[in-house]
This record gives structure tokens, sequence and C-alpha cells, in this order.
């Protein structure tokens, strides 16, 4: 029984969080560009550095393919990021943050993004959950500025 329990516990720790828990997506009330240009307004006015953008559906056209819109933003700011990092150097592969503002085949556009909290949970990361609690906060105002 003592073994039994001893397994049990183990599966418990190593289920890999929800999908719903690692990636956040809210449907847009505007169109692809507007809402991309709210994200980048809204990362502007919280005083966080947008570091990179990659537009997906440019690359797909540069080797003669055609996809619906897609654009990571890469952004973010050394206070958040860098206590996790500090914590466990492999966690930077995670920072900055990103989010992705997307749209599906129907002309529906949505922004999606990983959940601070999945990714101390990836890297093992304890000690921090305030501030990833108060990242998460910040991603989820932003995603919510960007697309309503």
């Amino acid at each position: 029984m003592k073994y039994l329990l001893i397994i049990l516990s183990m599966l418990t720790i190593t289920f890999p969080a929800s999908a719903d828990e690692i990636i956040k997506t809210q449907a847009s009330k505007h169109g692809f560009q507007d809402t991309q240009s709210r994200l980048e307004a809204v990362l502007k006015e919280k005083g966080l550095t947008v570091f990179a953008k990659i537009d997906h559906a440019e690359g797909a056209q540069k080797i003669g393919m055609k996809m619906q819109p897609a654009t990571v933003t890469i952004f973010g700011n050394p206070k958040g990021g860098t206590p996790f990092m500090m914590v466990s150097p492999e966690s930077a592969i995670d920072f900055p943050l990103k989010a992705l503002v997307w749209e599906d085949a129907a002309g529906r556009v949505f922004m999606s993004y990983n959940t601070v909290t999945a990714i101390i949970a990836r890297h093992n990361i304890n000690g921090l959950d305030e501030l990833a609690n108060k990242l998460d906060g910040l991603q989820a105002t932003i995603a919510k500025a960007a697309t309503e």
C-alpha cells in the first residue's frame, strides 16, 4: 500500500498542466491588423519593450506558401523575467514573453500567450508564484486591451 501511495503521488506530480493553463487564447473583436496594432500600443503604454515581431505569413509567402496572418510579438522587461532565469537558467528559452495574434480560416482573429505559471511549472521554479501570478494578470490585461 505504501508503494502504491508513492507511485500515485509521483504520477500527480508529473502530469502536465492542461492546455487551458498553458496557453490562453482570447477572441478579438477587431481585425488582424487592428488587434496587432492595439497589442503594440498597450505594450508601449505599459512600458514594456518589444524586442521582435515575427510575421509567419510573410515567411510562408517567401517560400511560395500562403497562410492566414499570424504574428508573434516578443516583449518584456528584465524586472519580470530575470528572477525566473536566475532560479532556472533554462527558463530563458521561454523569456521574454510572447503574444501571438492570428487569424483562422474563417477570418476570426485571436490572441494567444503562454501563462507564466505554466512556464515556471515547466522549469520547476519555486518561490516566485506571486510574481508569476502578477505577470499572468498583466498578460490578461494586455490581451483584453488588444482584443476588446
